[in-house]
């Protein structure tokens, strides 16, 4: 059996002369040891993470929220990857929960009284949650490209990456009120900071209705909109070339940076990031890059060692 650390480290699963945009890593279907997840690496330094249950409409099942962590705790830890992009294979993004393979956890949750049927449940929701907070931890950029339907689930996981783009036949729905639960796992928490408006948010969230691509746009769910799936994957595959070309350690600082701003208040934030820096500054990569700027060169023509 493969691991994915063995995919992204060595990219025998990855054949350059055979990778087309349109199909990236579901050609080959899921990647061992996984069972919901295509892993490749389409580019140098960057790793493409697909969700690949197109004949379930990328429906999260058991399986996946184990997956998620393992796979992005090993990209975290991979000296070689740069950058992530995530998709999802078939007509759609991702349908969310698969509501027949979890109704045993989630109906029949074990204990012999309320209280320990409550601890089991919330140790359950927790272990959720981290499937999309893993994301978040990884100090590596993630890029998110959407088509078709983000449903549900795929929002908690959408919000929980750096940048989000979509098809112009995306569309985004928070479905949890539909289903009789709050969502749980992320949206109602990292929503309302990605897009800026409590009303809005709060209309999605309550209402379950569908946000199309204009809309996603204009309020600031994802940043860009394309023709087709096609385009984006190009556009997504393009935009993590530019911040692979980037020295690492810039990078994977700015990354965690942001993330400890959006928590804390301004005083804070610089507080800790004139903490990161006095030991980050004290990189090779720096006057690297420097020098690159002052010559006219593009970083891509500049060699960072690995992080």
């Amino acid at each position: 059996m493969l691991s994915v650390g063995f995919v992204l480290k060595t990219g025998r699963l990855w054949r350059p002369a055979q990778v087309a945009i349109r199909t990236m890593a579901s050609a080959g279907g899921a990647t061992p040891p996984f069972t919901t997840l295509a892993v490749s690496r389409p580019t140098e330094f960057v790793a493409h993470v697909e969700l690949h249950r197109p004949e379930k409409r990328n429906a999260m099942n058991k399986a996946f929220w184990r997956e998620m962590v393992e796979c992005f705790n090993e990209i975290a830890d991979d000296p070689v990857c740069r950058v992530v992009v995530f998709s999802g294979s078939g007509k759609l993004f991702t349908a969310g929960l698969d509501l027949m393979d979890m109704a045993g956890d989630m109906l029949h949750p074990e204990g012999d009284d309320t209280a320990r049927v409550s601890w089991n449940v919330r140790k359950l929701i927790t272990k959720y949650q981290e499937t999309f907070s893993v994301i978040e931890k990884c100090p590596k950029p993630v890029v998110a490209a959407v088509h078709g339907g983000c449903i549900g689930g795929g929002v908690d996981l959408i919000t929980a990456c750096d940048i989000r783009l979509c098809t112009q036949d995306a569309f985004f729905q928070v479905k949890e009120v539909d289903i009789g639960l709050a969502a749980d796992v992320g949206t109602l928490q990292r929503l309302p900071k990605v897009i800026g408006s409590s009303s809005l948010v709060n209309e999605l969230a309550l209402t379950a209705r569908k946000m199309y691509a204009d809309e996603a746009k204009s309020c600031g769910l994802v940043s860009r909109v394309f023709v087709d799936k096609d385009a984006m994957m190009a556009g997504a595959l393009e935009m993590a070339g530019e911040i692979a070309a980037r020295s690492p350690v810039a990078v994977q600082g700015t990354k965690l940076n942001l993330v400890y701003a959006r928590d804390h208040s301004v005083a804070e934030g610089l507080g800790y990031m004139a903490t990161w820096n006095m030991s980050m500054l004290q990189t090779a990569d720096v006057m690297k890059s420097a020098q690159a700027s002052m010559e006219k060169k593009s970083p891509k023509d500049v060699v960072f060692s690995k992080l």
